[in-house]
């Protein structure tokens, strides 16, 4: 017994909202990052790995924080 499902066609006004906050904050993402390339030089990308690597370890740190107590599951 087998049944067919059809996937459906229709955009929900929410899902047309998502595709224009994604795609300004793409376009805005580049933009920024092109223009700071374009005044900055090559060494901006530095800055950038140094900014993700400290954020990358706040993260790991929070992820530490939270495993530390399994008993409240947040840190409020």
């Amino acid at each position: 017994m087998e049944e067919k499902q059809e996937l459906s066609r229709g955009l929900k006004n929410r899902h047309v909202q998502l595709i224009a906050i994604g795609g300004a904050i793409g376009t805005g993402l580049f933009l920024g990052s092109g223009k700071s390339i374009h005044l900055a030089g090559p060494s901006i990308l530095f800055a950038y790995m140094i900014t993700g690597t400290i954020c990358f370890l706040i993260m790991r740190a929070l992820g530490e924080l939270l495993l530390s107590n399994l008993k409240y599951h947040s840190f409020c």
